[in-house]
């Protein structure tokens, strides 16, 4: 679905991402790893739209995506979540979940005055889709509770419904884990296992949790100084060498000869 051919990101002389290749196959759910400044999120930011590339191209589907805006990927169903969930504090959970679908009838002047009743059997139809994502997430009990109130992972949730709420192909989520509880991650696991086996979402997630990405990933891609390391399953990503040296001071190796 998604192939990545010699990327690069630079900012001056900083080279962030430098001549990344990879492939997110259909119907994947891919890891992304590697140690702190390895290039993982600027990667993310080039594919979803945010950054430019500085060279190299993004293919969706055999299509050249380098360079299109984010609200042009989201069109053709290429979804970014943020590591700090994004969500509107002031409005409900419920209310955040039916702002995501554009071109919405009640967004024109003109319909809101004259076109009531197709505006209203609009909203009717996205509340009810809301609502059945919600529950899909487990979390109906807090349709109606403020967004800004909720718990981190509770956001992350929120987050995920987002994407449930148009036709989204494939899924980028960054950090999904971070300040999450070990309950509500599981929560967060099994949303995006049933969302792929179910739904067909293709996903590719930056986490630092190994058992996270063990529960979830195949492949892992491992990245390392703006460049791909190494791919394959997770065993064999946690026993090769070079991953195992790139890792060195930030607990891999001591996960390794713990799991080993």
């Amino acid at each position: 679905m998604i192939v990545v051919e010699d990327l690069h990101r630079h900012f001056g002389a900083f080279r962030a991402v430098d001549g990344a290749s990879l492939e997110i196959k259909t119907g994947s759910i891919t890891g992304l790893i590697g140690p702190n400044g390895a290039g993982k999120t600027t990667l993310f930011n080039v594919i979803a739209g945010r950054l430019k590339p500085t060279s190299g191209r993004v293919l969706m589907d055999g299509e050249d995506i380098s360079g299109l805006e984010p609200h042009q990927l989201f069109a053709k169903g290429l979804l970014r979540t943020f590591q700090i969930a994004h969500e509107f504090g002031s409005m409900t959970v419920r209310e955040n979940l039916m702002m995501v679908p554009g071109g919405q009838s009640g967004e024109s002047l003109w319909n809101a005055w004259f076109n009531r009743g197709r505006v209203a059997q609009e909203e009717a139809a996205l509340r009810k889709k809301a609502d059945e994502v919600l529950e899909f997430l487990t979390i109906s009990h807090i349709a109606d509770e403020k967004a800004g109130n909720i718990s981190g992972g509770q956001k992350k949730l929120v987050e995920l419904g987002r994407t449930m709420m148009v036709d989204a192909k494939i899924v980028f989520l960054d950090e999904v884990g971070a300040g999450v509880n070990r309950t509500l991650l599981n929560t967060i696991g099994d949303a995006i296992v049933r969302l792929n086996k179910e739904r067909g979402y293709t996903f590719c997630l930056i986490e630092h949790d190994m058992d996270f990405i063990q529960r979830l990933c195949d492949p892992v891609i491992v990245m390392a100084e703006g460049k791909v390391l190494a791919q394959g399953t997770v065993a064999e990503v946690k026993s090769d060498e070079r991953v195992i040296e790139a890792y060195l001071g930030t607990g891999l190796k001591n996960k390794v000869v713990a799991h080993g």
